[in-house]
């Protein structure tokens, strides 16, 4: 009687595992929920800025094609949204438990995402070869403070997405266990769709 007491004693103590918090979502992903959270204003804010201040001063601003390489971009754009399918897939092969799809969809996803940032550092050389410097009035100031902070967010998650696919090919994730590619994949969703956004915007209109 009072082993079997001991054990329900025990057993009341113990806290309640990852996976419960947070309403049922486990906590890494409960906390990077509320990170996106805070990246969706702190893009809004300078998305809305932009708009704002391009109506504002509509004579700052020069048609897109003028000074932007639009199709070099589209075809980084269209780089990054593919990068969002390797994403899918690679998450979809660890929920069917095939790790070593997983770990070919990681490095499919890692290398395109760096590609993009090779392809945005070779479009501000060209731009500050042309002239077009952060410095070229309201423009150039709210062109790079968009583009560059967003290409920092997508180095950081090509950085996290290295990491990610160092631990696959270590067998760190299961089909039981894979918070990680869960998680790596919802930022990189966000980042992706956060630059269709800005390339509508700065480029396209």
């Amino acid at each position: 009687m009072a082993h079997a007491a001991a054990i329900h004693t025990e057993d009341v103590m113990l806290p309640p595992p990852a996976r419960e918090a947070g309403a049922g979502v486990y906590t890494e992903k409960l906390g990077m929920w509320i990170f996106l959270g805070s990246e969706v204003m702190f893009f809004t804010a300078l998305i809305g800025t932009y708009v704002i201040l391009r109506f504002a001063h509509p004579s700052s601003w020069k048609n897109p094609g003028e000074v932007l390489n639009i199709p070099v971009t589209a075809v980084n754009t269209f780089l990054l949204i593919c990068s969002s399918v390797t994403m899918v897939k690679a998450f979809a092969a660890v929920q069917d438990g095939l790790l070593r799809q997983l770990r070919l969809w990681l490095v499919a996803t890692c290398i395109i995402g760096a590609s993009f940032v090779g392809v945005q550092v070779y479009e501000y050389t060209h731009l500050i070869e042309k002239g077009f410097v952060p410095s070229e009035g309201l423009y150039g100031s709210t062109f790079y403070t968009m583009t560059g902070f967003h290409g920092f967010h997508v180095t950081m998650g090509v950085i996290c997405m290295i990491y990610v696919t160092l631990k696959a090919f270590r067998g760190k994730y299961t089909q039981a266990d894979h918070r990680g590619v869960e998680v790596i994949g919802l930022y990189w969703h966000f980042v992706d769709l956060v630059w269709i956004i800005l390339f509508t915007i700065v480029y396209l209109i």
